[in-house]
């Protein structure tokens, strides 16, 4: 056909990313694996511990370690929403200076969530961008899915 464009799939090996910015960078074109929220128990924040089938073919034989990370996730997001002590005198501390403490303080919740953060950086790191895949962290989707985003060991190369 005239005007059309042939888009021809072909099998390459994933190149090898310098950093995880190169990785989210390349990410915007490929297919995204969403784990809901998980509001059985109420509102705490607790993703679902289902193993996504579009994962499959990607990470068969590493179904635990999907398993390992999610539960992390959601130990860590419990440890975050855990109320104490330190977050009784920060709450007490933040009355009595009308929040300007938090101007000089981090609190518990966010050094929690720097924690989480940071573990999904090594997972993706160690684990999951040598598989092609990029675990998103839920922050930045609103605290509403864990997020993996399937980079695809496919080119595509366009033919006129």
């Amino acid at each position: 056909m005239a005007g059309s464009v042939l888009c021809r799939l072909t099998w390459k090996i994933l190149p090898q990313f310098h950093n995880l910015q190169e990785l989210r960078r390349s990410a915007s074109l490929v297919t995204k694996v969403f784990i809901q929220r998980d509001y059985s128990e109420g509102t705490v924040c607790r993703f679902q511990t289902k193993f996504p089938p579009e994962l499959d073919s990607r990470v068969r034989s590493h179904k635990r370690t999907v398993h390992t990370s999610q539960q992390t996730l959601n130990s860590y997001y419990v440890e975050a929403e855990k109320i104490g002590g330190q977050s009784y005198l920060e709450g007490c501390l933040a009355c009595a200076t009308a929040y300007i403490i938090f101007l000089c303080m981090e609190t518990r919740y966010e050094k929690v969530l720097r924690k989480i953060s940071s573990y999904i950086q090594e997972q993706n790191e160690k684990i999951y961008a040598p598989r092609g895949l990029l675990l998103t962290d839920p922050i930045e989707r609103g605290m509403r899915v864990v997020s993996f985003t399937h980079l695809l060991p496919l080119s595509l190369s366009v033919q006129g």
